[in-house]
């Protein structure tokens, strides 16, 4: 895991290079976190919490901006799962959009799929109205299988 977060901080710190910023310590211990907590689908709060811990002098306004910056040069998604917050995941590698989200509406739980099942309609869609497709988010809504064995 230590490899795979090193790794991956260095991919960052070169990406945000070429766009004209740094990977400063506190950019840098806020990118950790998310990857630390990949799949967990962090609330900017809940980001600022866990990163508070190792880095006690970081601010929250810092933990917006950089979660803001992210977001806009698409290192992470922001995530709306309808409970209100905007939640936060990391762009997995040869991923060119959001990938999909089943959502259990007794207890909340969030499982990702992984697989792209709309492909499909999406070359078709661009092709019937010429419209470039550049991301797309899919939830669905349900009960997930340990809710139906209550």
């Amino acid at each position: 895991m230590v490899d795979f977060i090193q790794e991956e901080l260095e991919k960052l710190k070169e990406d945000l290079k070429i766009k004209g910023y740094k990977l400063t310590p506190q950019r840098r211990a806020i990118i950790k976190m998310i990857i630390k907590n990949e799949g967990t689908h962090l609330t900017t709060e809940e980001l600022y919490d866990l990163v508070k811990k190792e880095c006690p002098e970081i601010g929250l306004a810092t933990v917006y901006r950089t979660v803001q910056l992210l977001d806009d040069l698409g290192v992470i998604y922001k995530l709306d799962l309808d409970d209100g917050c905007s939640r936060y995941e990391l762009v997995s590698k040869g991923e060119n959009h959001q990938h999909h989200h089943l959502i259990c509406s007794e207890c909340g739980k969030v499982i990702e799929v992984k697989d792209d099942f709309l492909e499909p309609l999406e070359n078709s869609i661009e092709k019937e109205y010429n419209f470039k497709i550049r991301n797309h988010s899919l939830k669905f809504y349900g009960i997930c299988d340990e809710c139906q064995k209550k």
